[in-house]
C-alpha cells in the first residue's frame, strides 16, 4: 500500500484548487492501480489549518494537533501533491507558511507533483520561477511536468491539454512512488514501502535527531 499526500491551499468552498488537487490525486490512483499497488490518500485543506499555521508561526511552543497530523502523514508519505492558487504572480502565502513550519528535512527525497490554478495563463509560469525553486530546497523530487489551470481554460482546447498533462504528470509521479516493474525491491530507495526503512523527519519528535551509541563510535577502534 502506497501513501499519497495531498496538500491544497484553495480558499473558497467549492475550490478550484481543491477539484485541480482531486483531479491530480485521482489519475495518481488510477495509473498506480493499474500497476498493482494499493494506494491510501490523504488530504490537507490548509484554510481549515490557518489558525494552527499562525499560532506556530509566531509561538514555537504553540499546540497544533492537525499541523502536526499532516506533518506525520508527509514524514511517512510515498508521494506528495501539492498545490496552490496563484496569488501575485505566486503562491499564496497561506501556502509558504505550511512549508514554512515543515523541518528543513521533512520533504528528502520526496516524489512530488505540483499544481496551481488562476484566473488566467498570464501566471502559468510560476510554477518553475516560484513552486519548483521552493521544492528543490526543501530536496523533494519534483516530477518534470506540473500542472496550471486557469478559470478560462474550461471547455476549452486548452482544458483538453490540461487533462493530458494531468495523465502524463501522474504517470510520472507514479513512477517514482512504484518504480519500474522491472526494478528489484529495495534498490531503488525511492518510492520503497518497507516499513523498516528510515522516515522523513517531522521536527515534533526528540528521539529523530537522537543518534545511537554505536553510530556515533562507528570506525573507532580505541588506538
Amino acid at each position: 500500500m502506497r501513501n499519497l499526500v495531498v496538500i491544497t491551499a484553495g480558499l473558497s468552498t467549492p475550490s478550484s484548487t481543491r477539484k485541480l488537487a482531486d483531479a491530480l490525486s485521482a489519475a495518481t490512483e488510477s495509473t498506480i492501480g493499474a500497476r498493482g499497488e494499493g494506494v491510501k490518500t490523504t488530504v490537507f485543506e490548509l484554510r481549515e489549518l490557518a489558525g494552527e499555521l499562525a499560532e506556530a508561526m509566531t509561538n514555537w511552543g504553540a499546540v497544533t494537533p492537525h499541523l502536526d497530523e499532516a506533518k506525520r502523514a508527509i514524514s511517512t508519505a510515498d508521494g506528495l501533491i501539492a498545490v496552490t492558487p496563484a496569488f501575485q504572480g505566486s503562491f499564496s502565502g497561506l501556502f509558504k507558511m505550511f512549508f514554512d513550519t515543515l523541518d528543513t528535512h521533512a520533504l528528502d527525497g520526496l516524489p512530488t507533483l505540483i499544481g496551481a490554478t488562476g484566473g488566467s495563463t498570464r501566471h502559468a509560469l510560476m510554477l518553475d520561477y516560484a513552486m519548483r525553486p521552493l521544492f528543490n530546497y526543501l530536496h523533494a523530487v519534483v516530477v518534470p511536468t506540473g500542472i496550471y489551470q486557469s478559470t478560462d481554460s474550461f471547455g476549452s482546447e486548452e482544458g483538453a491539454q490540461t487533462a493530458r498533462r494531468i495523465e502524463r504528470a501522474a504517470a510520472q509521479l507514479a513512477d517514482l512512488m512504484v518504480g519500474p516493474s522491472d526494478r528489484v525491491g529495495g534498490l531503488s530507495g525511492i518510492g520503497s514501502n518497507d516499513d523498516s526503512s528510515p522516515r522523513r523527519k517531522t521536527g515534533l519528535d526528540l528521539e529523530e535527531d537522537f543518534v545511537p551509541f554505536e553510530q556515533l563510535l562507528g570506525g573507532h577502534t580505541g588506538d
